[in-house]
């Protein structure tokens, strides 16, 4: 890797993360949960790029580096999306009991 393109990945990384930090802290609450569930989609294209890596039948490194990938990625995509469910129950109007 040269110099330069060390550079220019930083330059972009640093963009990204003043970029990222301002969008996200301008987000009011009410779009917490929709932006939430956007999240959690983008997570799932995450776990089938893990299992195309992890569907080598020759076990490496990039096999097991897959594998943990899936893992992890459809923890974070199960507790996501169980975590914007119990928010939109909290929306959601109670029924008067009899």
């Amino acid at each position: 890797m040269t110099a330069e393109t060390l550079i220019s990945a930083l330059f972009v990384f640093v963009l990204a993360t003043f970029a990222g930090f301002e969008v996200i802290t301008k987000v009011p609450p009410t779009l917490h949960t929709p932006l939430m569930s956007g999240a959690n989609a983008i997570s799932g294209i995450a776990v089938l790029g893990a299992l195309i890596i992890a569907g080598e039948r020759d076990w490496n490194v990039t096999v097991i580096l897959g594998l943990i990938a899936v893992v992890l990625a459809t923890i974070n995509v199960v507790g996501g999306f169980l975590v914007t469910d119990r928010m939109l129950e909290m929306f959601k109007k109670k029924e008067a009991k009899a």
